[in-house]
């Protein structure tokens, strides 16, 4: 008897956790299969680091293969799903084009970058959601300095020398934290900039900095950015991108070559293409995370609009947390359709969030408790080795050598800014194109 053949679109916190626990309890008794236009898993939560150059970006790319070799990996975009077919067709790096049949579907596609119509900002802007995008800013902000430092031009070198986010939530205030120390870095390395200080703002239309957490870690956050000399500014935003520079919601125009965007994420463009009921672009599913009209197909993570049963008549948030815990969810319920323990829905109480904000600084709330300052940033790093499903040794290692050396700062020139659009949902594929 052929073995059942599982299919899993992404390898996110949904896609790489549903195939590992359904590896483990199918014992080679049916065939997963990921499809991932890359070969790994990325831990989305440590990019800053890798940004900020702390982290070297392999630490946080756990590899597929390598730590699920029960598990057959597909690189390629899908592009479609034939439901009444019950086939998956996808493109490879080389575009060319295949497909796959399935017995169960696992809709794991994650998000990519919330684009607003702002004249500019797809242009102009960068996000900060792939390790492309994250080596691309890290030479980006390098070599912005060391041009600030090549120029006799006060207004060019003002210019250079400016740095603004968009978006007050985890990844916003984050780099603009961790940013700040890295570029405070890059200036004390330059003589002719010394005694000067880089200039960092933080925009947001919230009425404070991460607007979903308690309000004493938001204060904390916001203490931590103000402190490091970063214009917090809070009911504003972007109101034209230009080369020269933004022109804000509020009037003022701020010169810059460096827009960082990270309003938050939509659900990838695949979910839209299925010809199914969504929620705010995300895929309508039950409490037991299956398609409804569909028992064969199960939808997590970000692309899916999950019942919160903790809070009834919402959603459940777009977090890595959820996400992992929906895919191992789901692997227990699709073994449950093959006669193998019981199908249950999905609960989950959120355990706490961390926010690093680089030097010995975090904010975080483990089970509730409110923590600042160097306890918080001891939870902070513990949370993400315990959650790293790889790397974890070469993780802490490069913490420490941080801790005792001082930062690397050379530019690599990996990846070109046409590498990284902001409105593509595979930057990893535009990279391999240059």
């Amino acid at each position: 008897m052929a073995r059942p053949v599982v299919v899993i679109v992404g390898a996110g916190f949904g896609g790489y956790h549903a195939a590992r626990t359904l590896s483990r309890l199918a014992r080679g008794r049916a065939q997963i299969v990921v499809v991932n236009p890359t070969d790994h898993f990325l831990y989305v939560p440590l990019l800053p680091e890798v940004a900020t150059g702390l982290l070297e970006p392999r630490r946080i790319a756990v590899s597929v293969p390598e730590t699920l070799p029960g598990v057959r990996l597909i690189l390629g975009d899908v592009d479609g799903v034939d439901l009444a077919a019950r086939r998956v067709r996808w493109t490879d790096p080389e575009d060319r084009p295949a497909q796959i049949r399935y017995d169960r579907l696992v809709l794991a596609a994650g998000s990519v970058n919330k684009v607003l119509p702002i004249p500019g900002v797809a242009e102009h802007a960068h996000g900060l959601r792939t390790n492309p995008e994250a080596l691309y800013l890290r030479d980006h902000m390098t070599r912005q300095i060391e041009l600030a430092d090549a120029t006799d031009d006060p207004d060019e070198r003002a210019a250079r020398s400016t740095f603004v986010v968009v978006g007050a939530g985890y990844t916003g205030t984050e780099i603009a934290a961790q940013g700040a120390l890295y570029t405070d870095v890059l200036y004390s390395r330059h003589p002719r900039l010394r005694g000067q200080r880089p200039r960092w703002l933080v925009l947001d239309v919230a009425g404070r900095v991460l607007p979903e957490l308690d309000e004493r870690l938001s204060r904390t956050a916001d203490r931590v950015l103000r402190e490091r000399g970063v214009d917090v500014r809070l009911g504003t935003s972007v109101q034209e991108a230009t080369h020269e520079g933004v022109r804000l919601t509020d009037g003022s125009f701020v010169p810059t070559h460096s827009l960082i965007w990270c309003v938050g994420v939509r659900p990838d463009p695949l979910v839209g293409q299925l010809g199914l009921g969504t929620v705010n672009g995300r895929l309508v599913v039950d409490e037991y995370l299956n398609v409804p009209g569909h028992p064969e197909v199960y939808a997590c993570g970000d692309a899916a609009a999950v019942p919160d049963l903790t809070r009834p008549g919402q959603l459940t948030p777009m977090t890595a947390q959820h996400a992992e815990r929906q895919g191992r969810r789901i692997a227990q319920n699709i073994a449950a359709s093959y006669r193998q323990g019981r199908r249950r829905p999905y609960k989950h109480h959120d355990l706490g969030f961390v926010v690093d904000l680089g030097g010995v600084q975090a904010a975080a709330n483990p089970l509730g408790v409110p923590l600042t300052g160097l306890p918080a940033r001891t939870v902070a790093r513990a949370y993400h080795l315990l959650s790293l499903p790889g790397n974890r040794v070469r993780t802490a290692a490069d913490w420490v050598l941080d801790a005792v050396l001082s930062r690397q700062t050379a530019q690599l020139g990996l990846v070109p800014p046409p590498g990284v659009p902001l409105d593509t949902a595979s930057p990893e594929r535009v990279v391999a194109r240059h």
